[in-house]
């Protein structure tokens, strides 16, 4: 098998010439994340705006919690799929806890994992 070549990624081979200046990569850009749903952009939306009112009854550790996951959870920072689903059920945990007020929270937190499929 002497003198089978595997190639992975770029090889060049010269030999001779003059003026060469490197080497041409047809390579396009990246694809671009695609665009959140409409329906997903207002349920969470709803949600931002739930936690919100339920932030001014809370006390204030719980409130810095519900701050520390909303970027994650609302997608306002990158973060995998894996950290956006566990900050949106610390939210809702936080909800739950507090009760009845708690509660239309625990229904947009449901909404928004719903369409986001997980």
């Amino acid at each position: 098998m002497s003198g089978d070549n595997f190639y992975f990624g770029d090889n060049v081979n010269m030999t001779g010439g003059t003026g060469n200046t490197g080497m041409v990569k047809n390579v396009g850009a990246p694809a671009a994340a695609p665009a959140a749903a409409p329906e997903l952009l207002a349920a969470i939306e709803g949600l931002r705006s739930r936690i919100e009112e339920l932030r001014g009854q809370l006390p204030p550790a719980s409130a810095q919690l519900l701050d520390a996951a909303l970027p994650a959870a609302t997608g306002d920072a990158e973060v995998p799929a894996e950290s956006r689903q566990s900050a949106l059920m610390s939210i809702a945990g936080i909800a739950a806890v507090v009760g009845p007020l708690g509660q239309s929270v625990v229904e947009a937190v449901a909404r928004v994992i719903e369409l986001l499929g997980s």
